[in-house]
């Protein structure tokens, strides 16, 4: 059945399942009010299954109506399973072997049935069954190996029907509802989680390397072709799997341990894929660069304890950034340059996070403002930011695509300059005017973020760029509203007075400035000033 057939009859598929479920919840009904005997369960859910089933068989065999055989197939398969569910991980009543016997004959059946019939609808019918049952009958006794025995019959079968049929959907589906099902059972039991190789990181590990080579085969088996859904699922199973364990293995492992681990298996993989390929697509960029990125990471987690910690760390990325940068500009290597720009953002985020309670580093042993170790970091951000907005202006992309990523990057630097002068202001007031006052330093910062945004209007109009123009009256807004409504509340009217004439006199001034130079240059109009360098 084709992709079309599937579409037009997901609703099947849905009917389906919601008769699962209804069964389901009436079994579980049973279960709560004692009715049955946990022996005539199972069986009322293995001849019920079995004979839906081959009663959609033989519905097919016949030549009728192959949706109604599928659906009967799908319907009776996914009974089976939740007996399977109920017989094995339920209660318990089944052993591990006899479950992992049973699932793979069923398992094995279906596939079988679903090469030959080309039956696509099928298999997601019975994928959802099979991943739905275990979740809506959670038992209440800890039968993970079970369950783990039963996913892995389930994932392997279906990957390799995905891959063979190239039939996306199912280890789409198989993946998010293996993982689904690891938190819900998770939630369930609240596992013992000490020691390094306890169960939950266990079949966490399990399921990490298993997505992560079966998504690489299939890569690989389609084709060649490593980008689409394969690789997103698989960022995604690196991040997924990071979370779990830096949760499970919480005071257990250090963080930089777990963090090496999973960085070297996404730059082998990486590197692989660059092999068998023989180009840095996007699979093997982004699993390298991703592995490289989380051992730097890694790394970064050396000093742990550290009063300065997080100085050093920015000074350790900045200088990783740098180092991409001219090794890529030098050897002309995109790869390198684009990497710094994502260290450098990430980077900048972080130190504007951290940067209020990280210490000063003075050099001299007292405070000088512009002269210390948290004022390097912020000039050295903001000199990198402009390098690649100049970059971006100059460099390969298109001349539309070039000028709007400068102006990014230039507003970007503008907006650490803006940080660098915040910081040295409030250390001033807090070092050399601790008795100001929380007012005076508020007003200080206003007044000094409005000349900033004068300049950006000098700047903006006499290189005919409209964005900085924008950009400096944005800001002196933002100056004003604060000014009026958090600065000044409570202060006597003579000071507020003198406080907003001088931001009004800034707010003229831009205005003349604009007036004076604004203007498109040349005859050109103002929708081709950001175009302009």
């Amino acid at each position: 059945m084709n992709q079309k057939m599937l579409s037009k009859h997901w609703t099947s598929l849905l009917g389906v399942l919601l008769v699962l479920a209804a069964a389901i919840t009436l079994f579980r009904y049973t279960i709560d009010q004692g009715w049955l005997t946990d022996t005539l369960k199972i069986g009322i859910g293995l001849l019920s299954g079995a004979g839906i089933a081959l009663g959609g068989y033989a519905w097919v065999l016949k030549n009728r109506n192959q949706l109604v055989g599928e659906l009967g197939i799908g319907l009776g398969t996914s009974i089976l399973y939740a007996t399977f569910s109920f017989a094995g991980i339920y209660y318990g009543l089944w052993t591990p072997m006899t479950v992992l016997l049973g699932m793979t004959a069923i398992t094995v059946l279906l596939v079988l049935f679903s090469l030959r019939r080309d039956s696509r609808l099928l298999m997601n019918i019975a994928l959802a069954g099979a991943l739905l049952s275990p979740m809506m009958m959670r038992p209440e006794t800890d039968q993970v190996f079970t369950l783990f025995l039963y996913l892995l019959i389930v994932n392997a079968a279906f990957f390799f029907l995905s891959i063979y049929k190239k039939w996306t959907e199912l280890r789409v589906v198989a993946f998010f509802g293996t993982w689904t099902l690891y938190a819900v059972y998770f939630l369930a039991f609240d596992p013992g989680m000490e020691g390094l190789w306890s169960k939950p990181i266990r079949y966490a590990i399990a399921a990490f390397v298993f997505y992560l080579a079966g998504f690489l085969v299939a890569s690989w088996k389609n084709g060649r072709c490593f980008d689409g859904a394969n690789l997103y699922l698989s960022l995604v199973n690196g991040v997924g799997f990071g979370c779990w364990a830096l949760l499970i293995w919480d005071g257990d492992v250090p963080y930089g341990v777990t963090l090496t681990a999973i960085g070297l298996l996404y730059a082998a993989a990486g590197l692989l894929v660059h092999r068998l390929s023989g180009s840095f697509a996007a699979y093997a960029a982004s699993h390298a660069g991703g592995g490289a990125l989380l051992l730097l990471i890694a790394l970064a987690q050396l000093g742990n304890g550290w009063e300065a910690k997080p100085l050093i760390n920015t000074y350790l990325w900045i200088g990783i950034a740098l180092a991409a940068a001219v090794i890529g500009r030098l050897k002309n290597w995109p790869l390198g340059e684009g990497a710094a720009v994502i260290v450098w953002f990430a980077v900048g985020i972080y130190w504007f996070a951290v940067t209020w309670d990280t210490p000063r580093g003075d050099w001299f042993g007292v405070y000088v403002p512009f002269l210390n170790g948290g004022a390097l970091a912020w000039m050295l951000l903001a000199a990198m930011g402009f390098y690649f907005s100049a970059r971006a202006a100059s460099g390969p992309l298109p001349d539309g695509r070039g000028q709007g990523t400068s102006h990014l990057f230039a507003i970007l630097s503008h907006a650490v300059v803006g940080g660098l002068l915040t910081l040295q202001i409030v250390n001033v007031y807090d070092i050399y005017a601790p008795e100001a006052g929380d007012t005076a330093k508020q007003l200080a910062l206003s007044i000094s973020w409005g000349v900033y945004a004068l300049l950006l209007t000098l700047w903006g109009s006499y290189r005919k760029q409209a964005v900085f123009r924008w950009f400096g009256s944005f800001i002196l807004g933002i100056v004003a509203l604060k000014a009026i409504f958090l600065d000044l509340s409570g202060e006597n009217g003579l000071f507020k007075a003198g406080v907003l004439l001088a931001l009004g006199a800034i707010a003229f001034l831009i205005s003349w400035v604009n007036g004076r130079w604004g203007g498109a240059s040349d005859g050109k109009p103002e929708a081709a000033e950001l175009r302009e360098i």
